[in-house]
């Protein structure tokens, strides 16, 4: 996969090279899952960051517009990896990157396969039932009728699979398969320690 181009600024001190290898590493991974690179690189910057950025202090760190600055923002928070704090500095807004790995992998995966699921199961509600009408028509020709039950079984198995998937996102919001509770990212995390 070629790597996008950096839009980081230059980098003054060892520290910050060091910090720019690992930023363009999640940038590529997030890119792996369909987050575009430069929103990847925004979140590394701000996991880095010790205090919430406004948009005007992620400028000083990438080559981005204010109003690009403000859509990657806006993406990254609607993945959850990126949060809008309440308070403000001089009337400005301030985000916060989710610094735990474990939360961040939670909230993006959950997100983007909570889409998925409303979305398919959007189309396979309004599509069963629409089939099963045409199935017990009595105009319907034999070989379309046939037709018809074959699609029927197929999407009767995709109710299945998105039951299940429902389920895992549910188990996946919850914690479960990190220990089955809040506490339990942080086992995994010192185990590796």
């Amino acid at each position: 996969m070629k790597k996008a181009s950096s839009s980081l600024k230059e980098p003054s001190f060892p520290r910050e090279a060091i910090r720019h290898q690992v930023i363009d590493a999640i940038a590529e991974t997030m890119d792996l899952y369909g987050a575009n690179y430069t929103f990847g690189q925004l979140y590394g910057i701000m996991y880095f960051e010790d205090k919430p950025m406004t948009l005007e202090d992620m400028q000083g760190y990438m080559n981005m517009s204010k109003s690009n600055m403000s859509y990657a923002v806006r993406s990254l928070m609607d993945s959850k990896m990126v949060s809008k704090l309440k308070e403000k500095d001089e009337r400005k807004d301030l985000y916060a990157a989710e610094t735990d790995f474990f939360q961040a992998f939670r909230n993006f995966f959950a997100a983007k396969l909570q889409r998925e699921v409303d979305v398919m199961r959007g189309a396979l509600e309004t599509a069963i039932p629409e089939l099963s009408e045409v199935i017990l028509d009595a105009g319907t020709p034999d070989d379309e009728r046939k037709l018809c039950l074959q699609d029927l079984q197929k999407l009767k198995h995709a109710v299945g699979y998105y039951d299940w998937l429902q389920r895992f996102v549910d188990d996946l919001r919850a914690g479960v398969f990190f220990g089955g509770s809040e506490s339990g990212a942080s086992d995994i995390a010192s185990d590796t320690e």
